[in-house]
């Protein structure tokens, strides 16, 4: 299993739209929301690109927004291979 681990930008949130989308895609195991964390869990990966797209909403004017982060890992070894990236708002 395979999770992306997605730090929101301060002041967003995931649209429910956004979460029934990618439920609805065969890859995905399960979506959990914790804080301002989306943990997106796959079945697995293979060889063939995949492309997530999360719609967020802003709840609250934040000034100077740090870029947010995005993770992916391997669940049963969380210490191997990970790949880390960060984007901000129109990245």
């Amino acid at each position: 299993m395979v999770i992306i681990e997605v730090s929101l930008l301060s002041g967003f949130t995931m649209t429910s739209r956004s979460r029934m989308l990618l439920e609805n895609r065969t890859i995905v195991k399960k979506i959990e929301v914790k804080a301002n964390v989306v943990y997106i869990y796959l079945e697995k990966l293979n060889d063939e690109s995949q492309t997530f797209i999360l719609q967020l909403e802003q709840v609250i004017q934040v000034k100077n927004l740090k870029p947010a982060s995005i993770k992916i890992y391997d669940y049963y070894q969380p210490g191997g291979l990970q790949i880390s990236c960060s984007s901000g708002v129109g990245s």
